[in-house]
Parts: C-alpha cells; structure tokens; sequence
C-alpha cells in the first residue's frame, strides 16, 4: 500500500466479467415504493403466469416435465418438480431428500433457496450448506441441467441493491453468502464468495462485507479502475468513496463521488446518496478549516484556512444547486 489510499496498486478486477453470457438479470435499486410495486406486480405476474404463490420464480414460467436425458421421468423426477414448482413448502423438499437419497443435494438446495426468497436467513444457510456438501446421483444433475436453468433467485448484494440470478453456482453462493450475513456471520458471507468467477455482484457483495468488517483498504483495491457504467458499478463506486474518506482521502473519494454523477442515467437513489456523501465531504474539510488546534499550529501568514473558511458557503451553495437539479430530473 502506497501513503495515498486512492494511489494504491490495484488487484486482479474483481468487476470485470469477460464471459459473452452471465446468469444475471438486470439488478433493482430497493425503494419504499418500488418494493410495493413489485409486491403487486409480482402477485399479478405469478397470477397470469399460473404460479403457485410463494414457489421459486421462474423465468418464463414454471416447466412443464417431459423426458430427462432421453428417458421418461421417474417416480423421484416426478416428485421433485411438484415440489419445486407446485409448493411453497421447504419441509416438502427436505422430506424428498431424506426418501430420495440420490436427489437429496438438489432437494437442499432448492429448499434453500426457497427459504432464503421467503426470508428464512437461518435456515436458508443451513439448507444451502448442506446442498453443496451432498451429492447428487446422475438423473438429478440432468434434471436440474434441463428444469432449473430458468428458475430466478433475487439476491440482495449491497445494501438496498439486489440482483436476480439465473440458477447457477453464483446464485447458490451469493444467497448463501448474504443468508449468512444477516445471520450475523460476516466473516463466513465473506468466504463464501471465495472461487466465485469475476462480476460486479460478486464485486459488490465482497465490497460491502468487507467495508462492515471494516477493511476499506481491500475495498480501495478491489474497486481500483472502476467507471460507472451502469447502477451495480455506481453502488461500488459509492462503497470506495465511504472506505476513501474512512482512510482519510478525501480528495480521491470526491473524485469516486463525481464519477457517480457523470453517468445522468444513474439511478436517482444513488444520485442522492452520492450528493448526501459529497454533502459530508465538504462539512469534513470545514471542520478541518475551521479546528482551532490546527489554527494554533499555522504560521499567521498563511492563508489558506481562511480562503476555505470563505469558500465554504460557496460550496454549500454549489451542493444545494447540484442537489436541486438533480430532483428535478
């Protein structure tokens, strides 16, 4: 690490994805109201779309079960997809792993991930922990291959940040991983992510862990190079600005802040919290200009405390117009 946090020797980007393909979907930015939106939009979409209320989400709607691998479904088949896309039920799941011995990992982690969509952190982690340490037999890596590739899991990454995930190896890792830090076991989320390929969700998810532990020099490295261009790299860019002016670098952290604003498609929620954070910025530095202690040790010809007490109220003008405009967009 050099003396400036913001000039640090950057890592291996943890954001950058060079896969053509990626299971995620467009991310969702939380807000009081947009959360009522989705709780109705959801209800009428699974209406029409003949979902069972409380099932896994599908993408395009739940599968009708024909033949796996070339072969008519078996009894286990059967029961399984009744299960995942017919009931609301975890405990049915668990139920079918303990009779089906060799479909008992697939059974874990779709309980798991139905607990975890329905709010059941503890359990979810404890579920989806034990679906990645059992194995499965043949048919049911088939079945999962050919009837789960569509199913959706929105997991949340960041702090009012979440992100929809096609079934895959990230979507059980990332639900693990946050089930498990809103079970308070930060240090166990953060290995979870360990392995994972490169992405901005990853990047995010890791980001903010690690910023609750308190490790913003990591946070710094990991987001070295980043640009906004689109809302998961400027939720990123807002977790580097807070570890910069943690660590002291204001000007490094006003410089993430700006990178925030360029992007005018930027959703508005992160508009506001890079203003309020920029906000908290200036009221930094005037507090600086303005500690006595630091004025005793000032030669009295120096000017420059005085120039930043008289710009301040500039500054805050500056913000309060910055702030206005974007309201009214």
């Amino acid at each position: 690490m050099s003396s400036e946090p913001g000039e640090s020797a950057p890592r291996a980007a943890l954001y950058r994805d060079q896969r053509d393909l990626t299971p995620f979907r467009a991310p969702v930015i939380r807000t009081p109201v947009r959360e009522l939106a989705d709780g109705v939009g959801g209800i009428v979409t699974g209406v029409l779309a003949g979902r069972v209320r409380g099932t896994l989400p599908v993408e395009g709607g739940a599968p009708r079960l024909g033949k796996v691998g070339g072969r008519s479904p078996s009894k286990a088949a059967k029961a399984v997809h009744a299960a995942v896309f017919g009931s609301s039920d975890p405990d049915r799941l668990i139920a079918l792993a303990h009779s089906q011995p060799g479909w008992a990992g697939l059974c874990y982690l779709t309980a798991g991930l139905l607990s975890y969509v329905q709010g059941g952190y503890l359990r979810a982690s404890e579920l989806l922990q034990r679906g990645l340490l059992t194995r499965n037999d043949d048919d049911a890596n088939r079945y999962a291959y050919t009837y789960l590739a569509r199913v959706v899991t929105r997991v949340t990454v960041a702090e009012r940040v979440e992100v929809p995930v096609l079934f895959s190896e990230e979507a059980v890792f990332l639900a693990w991983s946050h089930a498990l830090r809103e079970t308070g076991q930060r240090e166990a989320a953060l290995a979870a992510l360990t392995g994972l390929p490169p992405s901005l969700p990853l990047a995010l998810a890791r980001c903010s862990l690690a910023a609750s532990l308190g490790r913003d020099a990591d946070v710094v490295e990991d987001t070295e190079g980043l640009l906004n261009g689109d809302d998961l790299s400027a939720a990123l860019l807002l977790l580097r600005a807070r570890s910069l002016r943690r660590l002291g670098a204001n000007a490094a952290a006003r410089a993430a802040l700006q990178e925030v604003l360029r992007r005018r498609k930027t959703d508005l929620t992160l508009r506001g919290d890079a203003l309020t954070d920029r906000a908290l910025l200036l009221l930094d530095d005037g507090r600086r200009a303005l500690n006595r202690r630091d004025w005793q040790h000032r030669p009295p010809a120096d000017l420059e405390t005085v120039r930043a007490i008289r710009k301040d109220a500039e500054l805050h003008e500056l913000w309060d117009r910055e702030y206005g405009q974007a309201d009214g967009e």
